[in-house]
């Protein structure tokens, strides 16, 4: 008697919820947070940390990850994950306010779209410099 390999994790709910888990990301409401003026330079000028791919240098706002170069983060400004991204972003997040009112507490005023812009491309002169200042610190 043979046997047919198992392809999928069906039934086995524990292993179907790691992966679902496992790369999540951030929400949209999250991301709308990390748009505003305040959060925006902590997170395009963050420290160098080795562990988080490119040093934690090459940053984009919009999707939430990290790249390796300003080669690799110009690419993604370009493809369709991001395009989509930004597609997701023009509406304003749904909030608590919004929800009370469509239940019937208040009038109801559909969310507005908004103008998205990618984030200006970084240049890896300036990325290099502070990535060769923390070397030149780790050295010492």
């Amino acid at each position: 008697m043979t046997y047919k390999r198992k392809k999928y994790h069906y039934g086995d709910t524990h292993l179907r919820k790691k992966w679902r888990t496992k790369r999540r990301t951030k929400d949209l409401d999250q991301i709308d947070e990390d748009l505003k003026e305040k959060n925006v330079e902590k997170l395009l000028n963050q420290e160098v940390d080795a562990d988080k791919p490119g040093k934690a240098q090459f940053y984009c706002l919009h999707c939430a990850r990290y790249f390796i170069s300003d080669q690799a983060l110009n690419e993604h400004f370009r493809t369709k994950v991001h395009k989509r991204r930004m597609k997701a972003l023009e509406l304003e997040p749904y909030t608590i306010e919004e929800s009370e009112k469509a239940a019937g507490l208040g009038s109801y005023i559909a969310p507005k779209k908004r103008k998205i812009e990618t984030q200006k491309p970084v240049t890896e002169d300036c990325k290099r410099s502070k990535l060769e200042d923390d070397e030149m610190s780790d050295e010492n």
